[in-house]
């Protein structure tokens, strides 16, 4: 594998991470390289994607490395977020939202698990609308963000507490799937303000 392989494999390991990021040594033991080799690849990228003047930049926190948007794009994804064509919620992050509430604080490693599919950006939209937020880090390799519901949450759905979320068993049956049991459930909460149309997020 040349160079120019190992940085387009180095990105997309970064992209499939997301916001947990990965080690110049997490990724030289994935490609059989040097962490020195690695790190090497990771500055030049770093440069490549200044000089190309991309939408997207590589940062390092706390020694690791992350794919990012660039802080002066922040406007754009703020109107973005709030602009009332994108006002609704798409099936996956409905899906991602319903887990997060029964089952928080959860890490997105854990939410992948039970929908079977990709969520980062399901995540991004909830978290963009502030329907979630990060809670902690888990005790675990990487220290992964663990995801809870918001106040903003409980007051959309006029719940005083979390505790007052109905009761899965109460609609639930082995019969019914995921997205089955993720439209009853925001049926039951009268979520008027939310729509399970299947739009992009």
């Amino acid at each position: 594998m040349n160079q120019q392989e190992m940085k387009s494999v180095i990105e997309g390991l970064l992209f499939a991470v997301g916001d947990e990021g990965l080690d110049a040594g997490h990724i030289a033991d994935v490609l059989e390289q040097s962490p020195k080799m690695i790190t090497k690849l990771l500055q030049e990228m770093k440069e490549a994607y200044r000089t190309e003047q991309r939408g997207i930049q590589i940062v390092e926190i706390a020694g690791a490395y992350q794919l990012t948007t660039l802080p002066a794009h922040a406007p754009y994804f703020q109107k973005l977020a709030y602009t009332p064509t994108r006002g609704t919620l798409s099936q996956a992050a409905l899906e991602t939202l319903s887990i997060v509430a029964y089952r928080q604080p959860i890490t997105r490693v854990e939410i992948e698990e039970i929908r079977g599919v990709k969520s980062d950006r399901a995540i991004q939209t909830l978290a963009a609308k502030e329907l979630i937020t990060e809670v902690a880090r888990a005790e675990a390799i990487g220290r992964p963000i663990l995801y809870g519901t918001t106040r903003q949450f409980l007051d959309y759905f006029g719940l005083g507490q979390i505790e007052e979320l109905p009761n899965m068993e109460d609609f639930s049956s082995g019969e019914l799937n995921l997205e089955e049991e993720a439209k009853l459930l925001f049926e039951k909460l009268d979520a008027k303000q939310l729509s399970i149309d299947d739009v992009n997020e």
